[in-house]
């Protein structure tokens, strides 16, 4: 029957003060105070029942027992950082899991990955898709992108991208016999839904003041990537979000024909558990989307 081990706190004070001659050395190394040192070391000597230091002239010396026990505690922590740091460097590299909509990956994530994977070339992506909150205690997922307010039980969330809503069509719905000119317009035109966000246009209409519109025609989505390529291709005119809509704004593939601009209470952010955030591979992940955002409001 193995014995019981004595605690990792006096060995670590015994190896620091051992290998410097000096609890002040060793306390200033672990960063706790002298009698912190001393009363670990007092309290190893007491359980392995010998003494590990000589104090000789105001000069710290070790023991017989001391010198025939610092090898074997040296290699062992010498074994136990060469263990940390194969565990890092394997979490540094290999396949990151990244979960969020299929819109939002579409329209807004796959579109950048290119400047991660140049500046982590040893992290491979994976997106996973789906609207479903994944339980990261239990599916194979390190990182999510979640759209609301920022509070998930068990999750830090960092803020990635804020939104505003509102309508977006092909520049050919603003020609015409029925072009779009003024929000009441919009009567002549099919309006595109998204099964998630399903009373955005009546939102919408409320607070652009839009009489004579009714809110619950048109066609219906289960995604609002469904929705942005009906825009595209002039089937009718869809609410937009911002970060979904915001690249084919500028290409010219879509076109806002009004000002009225709905501000969004959610946003997107970044979600993990707390303790994962602090793994390299994911904090490397996390830390260039909030660069590669910050770069582009900059720009902007």
């Amino acid at each position: 029957m193995r014995r019981a081990l004595p605690s990792l706190n006096g060995l670590r004070a015994f190896e620091a003060a051992a290998r410097h001659l000096s609890f002040t050395e060793a306390a200033g190394e672990l960063n706790v105070t002298q009698a912190a040192i001393s009363h670990q070391i007092r309290g190893l000597e007491d359980r392995l029942g010998l003494k590990l230091f000589i104090r000789r002239n105001r000069a710290l010396l070790l023991s017989e027992a001391g010198q025939a026990y610092l090898p074997g505690i040296r290699q062992a922590f010498d074994l136990l950082h060469e263990a940390t740091e194969r565990l890092l460097q394997k979490d540094a590299s290999g396949p990151l899991t990244v979960t969020t909509t299929a819109s939002f990956a579409t329209k807004w994530l796959v579109p950048r990955l290119g400047g991660f994977q140049q500046k982590h070339p040893d992290i491979d992506v994976r997106i996973s898709t789906g609207t479903a909150l994944v339980d990261f205690g239990r599916d194979d997922i390190d990182v999510g992108i979640r759209y609301g307010r920022g509070h998930w039980g068990g999750l830090q969330a960092e803020f990635l991208v804020a939104e505003d809503v509102f309508p977006v069509c092909a520049p050919s719905l603003l020609k015409g016999s029925k072009a779009l000119r003024k929000p009441s317009d919009l009567k002549n035109h099919t309006l595109l839904h998204v099964s998630t966000f399903r009373d955005d246009w009546q939102v919408w209409l409320t607070a652009a003041n839009v009489k004579g519109v009714d809110p619950s025609r048109g066609l219906l989505f289960d995604l609002a990537l469904a929705s942005i390529q009906a825009a595209i291709d002039g089937v009718g005119v869809a609410l937009g979000h911002r970060p979904l809509v915001a690249a084919d704004l500028k290409a010219g593939r879509l076109v806002a024909p009004f000002d009225v601009a709905l501000p969004s209470d959610s946003a997107y952010y970044v979600v993990a558990p707390a303790e994962r955030m602090r793994r390299p591979k994911i904090k490397a992940f996390v830390s260039w989307l909030l660069e590669s955002v910050a770069r582009e409001r900059a720009a902007s």
